[in-house]
């Protein structure tokens, strides 16, 4: 019984550690200004639209390739 009772013990402040731990790692945290967000905002913004414009052309000239190659192959009939 006393083997169980220290695992309980070692739990209790191991958890209790952990969240001393959280709590200064949460100390530490810092909020981003509303000028920060805007920023960062507008930047994934801008990212998303090159991405997804580059995404279209390059599907783009795929479908046109494979397209050209299977009309040469004979396996797309229009």
């Amino acid at each position: 019984m006393p083997g169980f009772v220290n695992r309980i013990v070692d739990s209790w402040q191991e958890f209790t550690q952990f969240l001393t731990d959280v709590r200064g790692e949460m100390r530490k945290v810092v909020t981003p200004s509303w000028k920060e967000v805007k920023a960062t905002t507008s930047v994934v913004i801008v990212a998303v639209f090159i991405f997804g414009v580059y995404f279209f052309v390059v599907d783009w000239i795929f479908a046109l390739g494979l397209d050209r190659l299977l009309k040469q192959l004979g396996g797309l009939q229009q």
